[in-house]
């Protein structure tokens, strides 16, 4: 199994004594992902789904993933689900790493408790990462008599039909959420929400989602934050993902190409959405991603393919002379000595 995949399984307890199940995989600056719809941190490994995301971000970052309590390997208890709760476990989960400072993750629904623990911890934040966002649930836009009866009528259909393996229920979720996915990245969501909990559990976090609200949140938040939307979400508008940065002092937006609400491998959304995280959270890239000027990003990108300097002068349509003249004061600024360090350190940037 590649180094990025190999996940360590651990256990947490929240105040209620249930269990919080959390895994680790990955190298680089600790990235927690807030747990979101439907989870299992198992299950993740063998998904055509979630593997391709272990995987590449595994070589950005050390990500750290939980089930929320009543997913996945997570127990459940009685404490009633919303923000709250939510927090809870994600302060169980950051204590329970031992770091003392984290960049966070937050998709979806997921989006609000990183947000509040944001807030709440400024000192444990290095930097906030949104995907699919929202400041608020459609409960607390002023829905319609329409609304709401599909809100509840969904709901219903959840609590109802999800434990049937006919996946008639998921699917019906699944070709919202990943409408341009594959068949067998169907059937790894249809599976997916199927094992991550039953119909009664899946109606209640259905509901908590659509109640959340973070508005009060926005204004205190103060670490870098990077919020990225689909653009052709048909979950989330992204309206709402602009809705989400414009209340952030210094987001940074980004559409990404694709009308999955989850970049899937195999898209051009997925790479880019990848690459924008390592980007934004290594400490590294931070500190010298700024003075590369549109000539030196085009040779660090040839560089980090493995070109030679003719390659390189047939591809710019430079003089060989001049490529060496250029990659001489491209490896001081990159601070190596020599063409094999310099593939390395201009792959670990994320170019190539």
């Amino acid at each position: 199994m590649p180094a990025e995949l190999r996940q360590q399984l651990r256990f947490a307890r929240l105040r209620s004594g249930a269990r919080v199940a959390w895994a680790t995989s990955g190298s680089g600056p600790a990235l927690v992902r807030a747990a979101h719809w439907m989870t299992h941190v198992e299950h993740d490994l063998e998904s055509p789904i979630w593997r391709p995301w272990l995987e590449r971000l595994g070589r950005e970052v050390q990500l750290v993933r939980y089930d929320e309590r009543g997913c996945g390997l997570s127990g459940p208890d009685e404490t009633p689900l919303g923000n709250e709760a939510a927090v809870e476990e994600l302060e169980v989960v950051v204590e329970a790493t031992g770091l003392a400072q984290v960049a966070l993750l937050g998709m979806s629904g997921a989006a609000a408790p990183a947000v509040a623990y944001a807030a709440r911890h400024p000192e444990r934040v290095t930097h906030l990462v949104l995907l699919g966002g929202y400041t608020h649930g459609m409960l607390r836009r002023t829905p319609s008599v329409a609304q709401l009866q599909l809100h509840e009528a969904s709901a219903k259909l959840i609590e109802l039909g999800w434990g049937q393996r006919d996946a008639a229920v998921q699917q019906y979720f699944t070709a919202q959420m990943i409408p341009d996915a594959t068949p067998e990245q169907v059937r790894a969501l249809n599976d997916q929400q199927r094992l991550s909990c039953d119909g009664v559990r899946a109606a209640a976090i259905f509901r908590a989602r659509a109640a959340l609200d973070v508005r009060e949140f926005l204004p205190l938040l103060r670490c870098p934050t990077l919020v990225l939307h689909a653009d052709g979400d048909g979950i989330v508008p992204v309206e709402l993902g602009r809705e989400l940065a414009a209340s952030i002092a210094g987001a940074r937006f980004e559409t990404l190409p694709t009308r999955n609400h989850i970049p899937l491998a195999g898209e051009p959304a997925f790479e880019r959405f990848c690459a924008a995280v390592g980007d934004f959270v290594h400490p590294r890239r931070a500190a010298v991603a700024g003075p590369f000027t549109p000539r030196e990003r085009e040779l660090l990108a040839l560089v980090a393919q493995g070109l030679d300097n003719l390659q390189i002068a047939a591809h710019t349509g430079l003089a060989d002379k001049t490529v060496r003249n250029a990659l001489s004061k491209l490896y001081a600024t990159l601070h190596v000595e020599g063409r094999p360090q310099a593939v390395v350190r201009a792959r670990d940037l994320g170019f190539g």
